[in-house]
C-alpha cells in the first residue's frame, strides 16, 4: 500500500493554507457558522458521510472501512477565543477581537488532512473511522456534552484527541495515563452589607472588609484542609466593590475558579466555599449569596489506549522525542468523551523560537509551528493503521515534517 505518510506530506501545503484561512476568519464558541460549513464542504468533496448540526454546531464525518474491525473516533475542536490578534503575520485574524489563540485551527486542518488520506484508502481500513469536529470547547458547558447527547459516540469503540502544545518544542510528543487535566468550576459570591459614609464605618456593615476575609479564608482550602497529596486550586480572579474614595458600598462581588482531579475534593471544595462565605458574613452581620457552577470534568486517560498511542509515537518519532506529560490544572472537555468510552488525549509540540512561536496559549501573540499538523496527522493515521508504523520502525520518519 502506498505510504500513508507520504500522502499526508503531499497535502501539507494545502493544509497550511486551510489552517491559515481558518486563522484569518475565526469564530468564537457557540457562534460558529462558517467554520463548520467549511469543514462539512471539505468532507463532502472527499465522499465522506457527513452529519451537520450535531449537538448544535458540530460536524461528524464517517469513513466506512472495507474490512471488519473496531470503530475509532478522532476529534478536533474548531472554536476561537474573544482575544485581539496582535501577531504581525500575513494570516493575522481579520475579525476584530477574535483569534485562534489555542491552536484549534491547526487541529481542524490536521484532522481534515487525515480524512483526505483515509478516504483514499478506505477499502484497506479495518472497521470505521468517525471524525468528530467539535464546536465550543472553550466554554462550559462545552460542545462535547451536546454532541454526545446527540449520539456522536454511538457505536464507537475508542476515541483519540490531540492538542498542539506551546510548551513543547516542535517534534516533541507527550502522553499520560490517568488524570491529565483538571475539572474546572467557577464561583460567584455576592456579599450584601450596609453602606454608608467612609468616615463613619461603625454605622455600616462593610462588605469590602468581609469579602477580604472570605478571600483569605478560601486559601486555607488548599493549604490547611485538603490532603496535601491531592490537588486543588482555588483562585480569585475578580473582586469588585464600590467606586468612591469615601463611600462604603452596600455590596462586594468575588469571582473565582476551582481546579481539581478528585471528585471528592471537588465536592468538598464546593461545600467549603459555601460554608466559609456564609459563616464569615454571618459573623459580621452581612449576607452571602454563592453561585457555584460546574464546568468540564477532569480528563482521565485510559491505560491501554494511552500506552498504544505512546508506543506508536516512540516507533514513529523516536523514544527521545516522547515523554510522560505532567498533569496540569488546565481543563478540556474531551474529558466527557473519555467518561463514556476508552481513549486518550495527547500533546504535540508546536513551539519554535525561530518563527516567534513562543507565546503561551490564550496569549494575543500566540502562534505555533504549522508542522505540528503533520505530527498530529501521523499519530492519528498510525492509530487507524498501526501496522504501517511497525513497517516503518526500522527507519524512523522525520519527527513531523517533510
Amino acid at each position: 500500500m502506498t505510504d500513508l505518510f507520504q500522502k499526508l506530506e503531499s497535502l501539507y501545503p494545502a493544509l497550511v493554507e486551510l489552517r491559515r484561512d481558518l486563522h484569518m476568519y475565526p469564530e468564537v464558541s457557540l457562534q460558529e457558522v462558517e467554520t463548520p460549513r467549511k469543514i462539512a464542504q471539505y468532507l463532502e468533496k472527499l465522499g465522506v458521510e457527513v452529519k451537520t448540526g450535531v449537538g448544535g454546531n458540530g460536524v461528524v464525518g464517517t469513513i466506512r472501512g472495507g474490512k471488519p474491525g473496531k470503530t475509532i473516533a478522532l476529534r478536533a475542536d474548531f472554536d476561537a477565543l474573544p482575544i485581539q490578534d496582535q501577531k504581525e503575520v500575513p494570516y493575522k485574524s481579520k475579525i476584530p477581537g477574535v483569534m485562534h489563540a489555542c491552536g484549534h485551527d491547526l487541529h481542524t486542518a490536521a484532522l481534515l488532512g487525515v480524512a483526505n488520506v483515509l478516504s483514499q484508502v478506505k477499502d484497506d481500513i479495518e472497521g470505521d473511522v468517525v471524525l468528530i469536529h467539535q464546536f465550543a470547547e472553550e466554554v462550559a458547558p462545552g460542545g462535547a456534552e451536546a454532541m454526545i447527547s446527540d449520539g456522536c459516540l454511538e457505536g464507537i469503540d475508542e476515541i483519540y484527541g490531540a492538542h498542539v502544545w506551546a510548551d513543547h518544542p516542535i517534534g516533541h510528543y507527550s502522553f499520560h495515563e490517568g488524570y491529565t487535566m483538571a475539572a474546572a468550576d467557577t464561583f460567584d459570591i455576592t456579599i450584601a452589607g450596609k453602606g454608608g459614609h467612609g468616615a463613619m464605618p461603625h454605622q455600616t456593615v462593610d462588605p469590602i472588609v468581609i469579602a477580604s476575609h472570605i478571600v483569605l479564608s478560601l486559601q486555607q482550602i488548599a493549604s490547611r484542609i485538603t490532603d496535601p497529596l491531592k490537588s486543588v486550586v482555588v483562585t480569585i480572579g475578580a473582586f469588585h466593590s464600590g467606586d468612591a474614595h469615601n463611600v462604603i458600598p452596600d455590596q462586594a462581588h468575588i469571582k473565582g475558579t476551582v481546579r481539581t482531579f478528585d471528585e471528592e475534593v471537588r465536592d468538598r471544595t464546593e461545600q467549603l466555599i459555601q460554608q466559609f462565605s456564609e459563616m464569615t458574613c454571618q459573623a459580621y452581620g452581612a449576607k452571602a449569596e454563592v453561585l457555584y457552577k460546574r464546568g468540564h470534568m477532569a480528563l482521565c486517560n485510559h491505560a491501554d489506549q494511552t500506552m498504544k498511542a505512546s508506543n506508536l509515537a516512540k516507533k514513529l518519532f523516536g523514544e527521545e522525542n516522547v515523554s510522560d506529560k505532567e498533569p496540569i490544572m488546565g481543563a478540556e472537555d474531551f474529558s466527557f468523551y473519555l467518561n463514556e468510552i476508552p481513549g486518550s488525549f495527547f500533546f504535540v509540540g508546536g513551539r519554535n523560537p525561530e518563527i516567534n512561536a513562543t507565546y503561551p496559549h490564550h496569549h494575543p501573540r500566540f502562534d505555533v509551528d504549522e508542522r505540528a499538523i503533520l505530527g498530529i496527522g501521523k499519530l492519528f493515521l498510525s492509530l487507524v493503521f498501526p501496522e504501517v508504523v511497525l513497517a516503518h520502525s526500522n527507519h524512523k520518519t522525520d519527527h513531523s515534517t517533510k
